[in-house]
C-alpha cells in the first residue's frame, strides 16, 4: 500500500465504539458509504482480485482498483435505475468473478435490496433457486454473458410473477455510470437478503440491514485483531453464502483487498487456496474462512510440490460449520507446520446467516482446544467431562468467546429461560448484528426473532447488559458453555430422538465411518424416522463399489449399538455423490430423509 494514502480518511475503528467500549456505527455508515470512503482515499490501490482458472491451470489474475469497482458500481446502479424502483429486489445469477461482486454493490448502491443467488450452472439446486426466486420476487435478474443463456433457458422453464427484466452486467459500458442517480440510504434499509442454506428446512430469505452488516464486520474485526491496515482476504466461498459474503464485506469496512477463487477452483486443485494465501502472507496479514471438509480435503490434496516455497506464517484461518471438527483441524494444522503455520493461525468460530454471519471465535492469541464429554450425559442435556480415551468419549471443540456487543445465551427451548453453565440448550442471540426477520414469513419472524427470556440466571447470566425486555433470535442451534467458552453441539431439527434420550447425528455418522473402510469419510447421514426408528445412509468410498455391503452393515450395526446403544432399523449403501448436500456443503439430512421415505434411496 502506498505511503500517500491517507489512512485519516478511512473508517476508524474507535469512531465505531462508545465510552464504553460498544460497538456502535457512526451515523450514516453504510456498505455504500464505506465503499465510497475508500473509492476517495484509496483510489487506485487494488480492491478486489479475481483468480481465473478457467482458461489455464496457472490462473489469470483479474485486478479492480477501487475507483474502477466504483466506476463499475455506479454503471449496474444506472442501469438498474432505468428499469426498478427503490426496495426492488434484484436477484444475481451469475458465476463467481468481479461482475458478481460488481452486481452486489451495485443493486444496494442503486437502493435496491440485492439478492445473491447463483447460476443455474450449479448442479442439483435448481430447486432451491426455484424457490428463492418465486420467495423473493426480484423485479430484476443481473447476470453474466458466459452464463446469460442458462439464465433465459431457466427462465422460460420457470415461469414469474411479475416476470423480472434481465441485464448482463458485462456488457454495460462504463459511459453509463455517468447516468446513476445518488440515493439516500439509511443505516436501516435493508441491504440483501440472505437465503439459509436450506439443511434442516427450505431456503428463506434473511432481511440483513446496513447496520447489521457494518456491526459484524466490526465485531469480526475486533474478535480476530484484524486492526492492522495491512490485512487481506482470501477466499474459494461462494459468494451467496453468507461466509464468503462477509470476505467481500470486509475490504469495504477496512480498506484492504480481497483475493477469490471459484470454488470449482479449490475443488479441483486445493493447493491453489494454499498459493494464494501464501502469496498474501508475503505482502502481510491475511484471512480466510472455510467450512471443516475444505481443511481436510486440502490436508489431502493441497500439499505443495517438494521445492515449493510455500509461507503461511502470517495466515489467520477461520473455521465454521456445525459442529466444528478437531480431526480437521489438527490434520491441517500438522500437514502446513512446515510451512511457517501458526498454531495460533486456526480459529474454530460460530455463525449463522441470522446474525449476518459471526457470533464468536476464540481468542487471537489461543490455540483450538477440545474437551471430551460424557456422550450419555451429553444426551440428557449436560456437559460432564472425561477422560478423552474413555469409551464414553465425545470430543466438542471450543468456539471461544462471543463477539463485542453480541449477546449469546443457553435457553431451555420450552420454558425459555436461561440455562446454567455445563447444560445444553438452545442457542439465542441478541445483538445490533442479528437480522430484523424473514423475508415475507411474518409469522416464522414473530417466533424466531422475538422470543422473550421469562428469567435469566442471578449470577452470571449471559444476557447482562442486554435489555430486559429485549428480543432475542432462536437459532436451532444446540449448545453450552463450559468455563467461560461457547460450544455449539449441534441442531435441534437434527437431533435423533430414542426412547426420550438425545443422539447428536454427526456423532453417530463419525461412529459409520470409524467402523468401516467401505464408508465415503464425511459422506454419512443419520436419521430418525417414525418414533424410535434409526436409518444410516452412507456412500461408498472409493474402489468399493463391487464390494459385498453385508460384512460393513454388521461392523456398522455392531459399533453404534456398543457406541450409542442404538439398534439401526435399515442401513444402505449408495454411489458416491447420492447423499444431497445443501449450496454451502453441508448435508441436507431433511432432504435425505424425505429421499428415503419416498422410496428414492438407490444402492
Amino acid at each position: 500500500m502506498s505511503a500517500s494514502i491517507d489512512h485519516r480518511g478511512l473508517l476508524q475503528i474507535e469512531d465505531c465504539l462508545d465510552v464504553e467500549g460498544n460497538v456502535v456505527l457512526p451515523p450514516g455508515v453504510t456498505l455504500v458509504s464505506l465503499i465510497d470512503r475508500n473509492i476517495a482515499n484509496l483510489g487506485d490501490t487494488v480492491a478486489y482480485r479475481y483468480l481465473d482458472y478457467t482458461g489455464s491451470a496457472d490462473g489469470r489474475a483479474i485486478e479492480w482498483t477501487w475507483v474502477q469497482l466504483g466506476q463499475r458500481i455506479r454503471a449496474i446502479g444506472a442501469a438498474l435505475q432505468r428499469v426498478a424502483s427503490l426496495g426492488d429486489r434484484v436477484a444475481i445469477l451469475a458465476p463467481q468473478g468481479l461482475d458478481y461482486v460488481a452486481g452486489f454493490y451495485g443493486a444496494v448502491k442503486a437502493g435496491m435490496i440485492a439478492v445473491p443467488l447463483f447460476a443455474p450452472e450449479l448442479q442439483g439446486h435448481a430447486e432451491r433457486l426455484d424457490t428463492a426466486l418465486r420467495d423473493a420476487r426480484p423485479a430484476v435478474i443481473l447476470t453474466t454473458r458466459a452464463v446469460a443463456h442458462a439464465v433465459e433457458a431457466f427462465l422460460v422453464r420457470h415461469t414469474y410473477q411479475p416476470s423480472p427484466q434481465l441485464i448482463v452486467v458485462d456488457e454495460i459500458p462504463d459511459s453509463v455510470s455517468q447516468a446513476f442517480t445518488p440515493v439516500d440510504l439509511n443505516v436501516d434499509d435493508v441491504s440483501h437478503l440472505q437465503y439459509t442454506s436450506g439443511s434442516t428446512r427450505p431456503p428463506v430469505g434473511v432481511e440483513i440491514t446496513h447496520r447489521a452488516v457494518g456491526t459484524n464486520l466490526i465485531q469480526m474485526i475486533l474478535s480476530i485483531d484484524l486492526l492492522d491496515r495491512n490485512t487481506h482476504g482470501v477466499s474459494w466461498l461462494p459468494l451467496y453464502h453468507d461466509m464468503g459474503l462477509s470476505m467481500i464485506g470486509f475490504p469495504a469496512v477496512y480498506g484492504g483487498h480481497s483475493t477469490l477463487l471459484a470454488p470449482t477452483a479449490f475443488l479441483r486443485r486445493p493447493e491453489r487456496w494454499i498459493r494464494a494465501l501464501s502469496d498474501e502472507s508475503r505482502r502481510g496479514r491475511v484471512v480466510t474462512a472455510a467450512p471443516n471438509f475444505a481443511y481436510e480435503y486440502a490436508a489431502q490434496r493441497g500439499l505443495p510440490a517438494a521445492g515449493e516455497n510455500i509461507e503461511l506464517r502470517n495466515v489467520v484461518m477461520i473455521v465454521g460449520s456445525e459442529p466444528v471438527n478437531m480431526d480437521a483441524i489438527t490434520t491441517f494444522a500438522a500437514a502446513f507446520a512446515p510451512y511457517g503455520l501458526p498454531e495460533t493461525a486456526i480459529k474454530p468460530s460460530y455463525g449463522i446467516a441470522e446474525a449476518t454471519l459471526f457470533v464468536s471465535t476464540i481468542a487471537p492469541d489461543a490455540v483450538p482446544t477440545v474437551v471430551h464429554l460424557d456422550r450419555a450425559q451429553l444426551a440428557e442435556g449436560r456437559a460432564v467431562p472425561v477422560a478423552p480415551d474413555a469409551k464414553t468419549a465425545l470430543p466438542q471443540v471450543s468456539c471461544g468467546q462471543v463477539a463485542r456487543s453480541q449477546w449469546a445465551v443457553i435457553v431451555d427451548p420450552d420454558a425459555h429461560v436461561e440455562l446454567a453453565d455445563g447444560r445444553v440448550g438452545e442457542i439465542w442471540l441478541h445483538g445490533d448484528n442479528v437480522a430484523r426477520r424473514y423475508w415475507a414469513r411474518p409469522e416464522e419472524s414473530r417466533q424466531t426473532f422475538n422470543a422473550k427470556l421469562r428469567s435469566r440466571l442471578a449470577a452470571g447470566s449471559h444476557a447482562q447488559g442486554a435489555a430486559a425486555d429485549a428480543a432475542w433470535m432462536r437459532t436451532g442451534d444446540l449448545g453450552m458453555y463450559l468455563d467461560g467458552e461457547l460450544y455449539v453441539t449441534g441442531r435441534r431439527a437434527d437431533v435423533v430422538v430414542v426412547d426420550g434420550r438425545q443422539h447428536y447425528p454427526h456423532d453417530i455418522e463419525d461412529t459409520v465411518a470409524e467402523a468401516s473402510a467401505m464408508v465415503r469419510r464425511g459422506y454419512v447421514a443419520a436419521f430418525g424416522i417414525d418414533d424410535d426408528d434409526v436409518v444410516i445412509i452412507a456412500e461408498r468410498a472409493s474402489g468399493t463399489r463391487r464390494a459385498d455391503p453385508a460384512p460393513a452393515i454388521a461392523a456398522i450395526r455392531t459399533a453404534v449399538a456398543d457406541v450409542h446403544g442404538l439398534s439401526v432399523a435399515d442401513i444402505r449403501f449408495v454411489p458416491a455423490g447420492s447423499i444431497p448436500r445443501t449450496t454451502s456443503g453441508k448435508l441436507a439430512r431433511r432432504a435425505c430423509r424425505e429421499q428415503y421415505l419416498r422410496g428414492e434411496v438407490r444402492e
